[in-house]
């Protein structure tokens, strides 16, 4: 099956009809994986080989405009024209082909991103989920979430979980149409969790994390121990959540990074993400949890790390690490 066929199995009479309006605007927020995604069983339908779960960064994340253009696309990205040419713009302009097929419809898109593009921060995930949203706007599909998240995902996986604050959890599935590989808000709330983003690098990673993950399952020896890895990290977050049990959440997202890190080194030729910054800031943390200060760290595929803590820490993270941004996902 391929990403058309989803498109039209979730629009049914909708797909092809012209738009509703001229224009539309949404946002979405970023997410960080606590149990990461790493792996497709389906490269062209984005199925993952296992579920995640995520936390979103409330105010932080994309906002698409959209609008109507009578003779040829056009693409921004934080107020600047982007060449139609380059690796982002095709990216978009392909997703967007598939709601525009046998209709002579062209798209001016104004991406504003808080996060750096291609620097391990999500920023993929947050703009494909508002771009989604804002599609269903224009177009006025009426979508549920689940429909918006599975569209979500054929842009990007991850932007299957930026449809919501807080908590989200991307069921992996089993159907080879995808229909059952969606994501979902949890219903639970933590006040008092916290999120530091240690931005170390803002330029884009040479290597994408779909170049980095297909080479992963293709070639590492050791990528058979990620599913069973993944799923009990997946049941030891959920418990945690539920519980507001922050050793057990920290240490487990902790634990589930290094070992997605792990997999990607062991791959031929390997692929290391973190410079020598990132091995810094991990001692740090690691020091400071040797000092009694609770505090863990996420890192996705790139060399940046997204700290976790609780807020009556946050003096003792901001005299450690003075550059980190610190989000309060609940607050």
């Amino acid at each position: 099956m391929k990403a058309i066929d989803v498109v039209q199995l979730i629009l049914k009479e909708r797909f092809g009809a012209k738009p509703l309006h001229d224009e539309a605007t949404a946002f979405a927020p970023a997410n960080i994986a606590l149990c990461k995604y790493w792996g497709k069983r389906d490269e062209a339908l984005n199925l993952p080989v296992t579920s995640s779960l995520s936390i979103s960064l409330n105010n932080q994340g994309a906002t698409t405009n959209i609008r109507l253009q009578k003779h040829r696309d056009e693409v921004t990205l934080n107020g600047e024209l982007q060449s139609l040419d380059t690796v982002f713009s095709q990216r978009l302009l392909r997703f967007l082909d598939l709601f525009r097929e046998g209709c002579d419809l062209h798209f001016k898109v104004d991406a504003q991103s808080d996060m750096p593009v291609g620097a391990g921060l999500a920023s993929s995930a947050c703009g494909f989920a508002a771009l989604v949203l804002a599609l269903n706007q224009l177009f006025g599909w009426g979508l549920c979430e689940r429909e918006l998240s599975i569209l979500a995902r054929l842009g990007s996986g991850s932007a299957s979980r930026s449809l919501w604050d807080g908590f989200v959890k991307w069921h992996a599935g089993n159907r080879s149409d995808g229909m059952d590989s969606f994501a979902e808000h949890l219903p639970y709330e933590w006040p008092s969790l916290c999120v530091g983003l240690c931005v170390l690098f803002k330029q884009q990673k040479s290597i994408s994390s779909r170049e980095a993950m297909k080479r992963t399952v293709q070639t590492s020896p050791f990528y058979a121990a990620w599913k069973p890895t993944a799923d009990q990290d997946l049941l030891c977050l959920e418990q945690a959540i539920q519980s507001q049990d922050f050793e057990l959440l920290g240490s487990t997202a902790e634990s589930n990074a290094l070992a997605m890190h792990a997999l990607i080194l062991s791959s031929r030729p390997p692929i290391l993400y973190s410079q020598c910054e990132t091995v810094t800031a991990m001692h740090t943390v690691w020091h400071l949890r040797a000092q009694g200060l609770p505090v863990y760290f996420t890192q996705d595929a790139g060399a940046n790390l997204k700290l976790l803590f609780l807020k009556d820490a946050s003096n003792a993270i901001r005299q450690a690490f003075p550059e980190v941004e610190m989000i309060e996902p609940f607050g």
